[in-house]
C-alpha cells in the first residue's frame, strides 16, 4: 500500500527551484568537507598534537576524523526526529549551522604549541559536531526534495541531492590543486595555508544558510503538524522494519559501489594501474563531472519508467560487471582508457544514486519520513561506506585485491536482493510516478 501521497502547494516554479537548490545544498559541503580533511590532514596535524613524527600526527588526525564519521547514526537520530516534529526547514537549518560552527573552529583554532591540549580537544568537537551535521543532512534533505517538488517529476529534482554532493568532492579537489599548485608553497600550506579551505567551507555554509531562509516548508509536513494525534519518533519508526529494512539493503550496495568508484579509485589508480597522482586525479575529476552531469537524466527516466527498473538495473549491471570492470581498470593501458572505464562504472552505479533519497522517502509515511531515511541510511554508510577503502586496501595487503572486487559485487547482490524481495509491494518504488 502506497504512503506517499503528494499534496503540493501554490508554489511557482521559481519558488520550487529555489527551495530544491536549498534543500540538496549542504551536500556540497558534507563531501566538501570530507574531501578537505583528508587532504590537507598532512599540513595541519602537527598544529592540533604534540610533536611527534609525521605518522603519528597523522594516525591521530585520522582517529579524530573516524570519531566524526561514527557520529553520523546519531546525528541522522537526532537530526531526523527533529525535522520530523518541528519541520524539514527548520533541521535543514540546524545541520547547515553546525556545519558552519565546525569547519570555523578548525579554521580558527590556535595552534597546539600555542594553547596545548585545547587544540586537539577543539578538533575533536568539531569533527563531532559536523559528523552530526553529515548524519542529519541526508535524511532531512531526501524528504524534503520528496516533498517539495512536482509529483511527476520527484525522480529529477531529487537527483539533485547527488549532483551537490559530487560539486562538494570536484570543488575541493580544485581548491586542493589551487592551493598546491598554484598560490602556495609546501611551507606555506604547513604554516597558515590549511585553514583557507576550512575558511571556504565556513562561508559556503553560511551562504546556503542564508538561502535557506527563502525555504518553502513542506506541504505534507504542515498537513501532518496539524494533525496532533500524527506523533513519529523511533517507537513508530519500529512499526516499519520492512521499509528500514529497504533502506539498509538499498543503501548497502549503493555506498559501497560509490565509495569505492569515487574516492578509493584515486588511489586504485596510483597504487594498482601505476598511474601518477597527476594523473588519477584529472580521471577522477573527469569522471565525477560526467558523473554529475548524468544524474537528472536517470532522475527524469525514473520518472517515465519507474524507480524500480533503475534499481534493477543497477543490481543487474553491478553483479555482471563489477568485477571485469575492476579487472580491466587493473590493466588499463592509458589514462584515458582508464576515464572511460571509471566513467562506465559511475554510469552504472546512476541507476541508484539518482534516485536513492526519492526511493527511501517514499517508503514512509510523513511523520516518520525523515527519521526513517536518516538513521538506517546513516547506520549502513558508517558501517559499510566508511570502511569500503579500508576494505579494499586490507586485501591489497594480503594479497588477494580480486577478493575486493567480490565483495563489493556481493554488496550490490544485498542490494539486488533487497528489490526483488524486500521492496516488491510498494508501489510507489514500481511506478515512481
Amino acid at each position: 500500500m502506497p504512503v506517499f501521497q503528494p499534496q503540493i502547494g501554490a508554489l511557482t516554479t521559481a519558488q520550487r527551484i529555489r527551495s530544491i537548490i536549498a534543500g540538496s545544498a549542504g551536500n556540497l559541503i558534507e563531501y566538501y568537507d570530507w574531501y578537505v580533511y583528508a587532504a590537507f590532514s598532512m599540513y595541519f596535524a602537527h598544529s592540533f598534537f604534540p610533536p611527534g613524527n609525521a605518522t603519528t600526527e597523522l594516525l591521530r588526525s585520522a582517529a579524530v576524523f573516524a570519531i566524526g564519521f561514527l557520529m553520523r547514526p546519531v546525528g541522522g537520530w537526532l537530526m531526523g526526529l527533529m525535522a520530523d516534529r518541528h519541520g524539514r526547514r527548520a533541521a535543514l537549518s540546524l545541520s547547515i549551522m553546525a556545519m558552519c560552527t565546525g569547519s570555523l573552529a578548525i579554521a580558527l583554532c590556535p595552534s597546539y604549541e600555542r594553547i596545548g591540549v585545547i587544540a586537539p580537544s577543539v578538533l575533536l568537537v568539531a569533527r563531532l559536531l559536523q559528523g552530526l551535521s553529515l548524519g542529519g543532512e541526508y535524511g532531512a534533505s531526501a524528504t524534503y526534495l520528496s516533498e517539495i517538488a512536482p509529483p511527476a517529476q520527484r525522480g529529477f529534482y531529487a537527483s539533485f541531492q547527488y549532483v551537490t554532493l559530487v560539486m562538494g568532492q570536484l570543488l575541493a579537489l580544485v581548491v586542493l590543486l589551487v592551493l598546491q599548485f598554484v598560490l602556495l608553497s609546501p611551507a606555506q600550506l604547513g604554516a597558515w595555508g590549511w585553514r583557507i579551505p576550512f575558511g571556504i567551507g565556513a562561508l559556503l555554509a553560511l551562504s546556503i544558510l542564508w538561502f535557506r531562509r527563502g525555504m518553502a516548508e513542506s506541504e505534507q509536513f504542515s498537513t501532518a503538524a496539524r494533525d496532533r494525534s500524527a506523533h513519529g519518533g523511533l517507537r513508530v519508526l519500529l512499526h516499519h522494519p520492512r521499509e528500514v529494512l529497504g533502506v539498509c539493503g538499498l543503501t548497502l550496495g549503493g555506498t559501497v559501489a560509490f565509495y569505492t568508484f569515487t574516492i578509493y579509485m584515486q588511489k586504485y589508480l596510483v597504487n594498482t594501474v601505476g598511474l601518477s597522482r597527476e594523473q588519477s586525479t584529472l580521471i577522477s575529476t573527469a569522471s565525477l563531472v560526467v558523473f554529475a552531469l548524468v544524474q537528472p537524466a536517470f532522475g527524469a527516466l525514473s520518472d517515465r519508467v519507474g524507480r524500480r527498473r533503475l534499481l534493477l538495473s543497477f543490481g543487474v549491471l553491478g553483479c555482471l560487471f563489477t568485477v571485469p570492470l575492476m579487472r580491466a581498470i587493473s590493466t588499463a593501458q592509458s589514462p584515458l582508457v582508464a576515464f572511460m572505464l571509471v566513467t562506465v562504472a559511475l554510469l552504472g552505479i546512476s541507476g541508484y544514486t539518482s534516485i536513492n533519497a526519492v526511493v527511501k522517502a517514499e517508503l514512509f509515511p510523513t511523520r516518520v519520513r525523515a527519521l526513517g531515511v536518516a538513521l538506517p541510511y546513516a547506520l549502513t554508510v558508517s558501517v559499510f561506506g566508511g570502511t569500503a577503502e579500508y576494505v579494499a586496501l586490507w586485501f591489497r595487503q594480503i594479497g588477494h585485491e580480486d577478493l575486493f572486487y567480490w565483495y563489493v559485487t556481493g554488496c550490490i547482490a544485498c542490494s539486488l536482493l533487497t528489490v526483488l524481495f524486500v521492496l516488491p509491494a510498494h508501489d510507489r518504488i514500481t511506478q515512481g510516478k
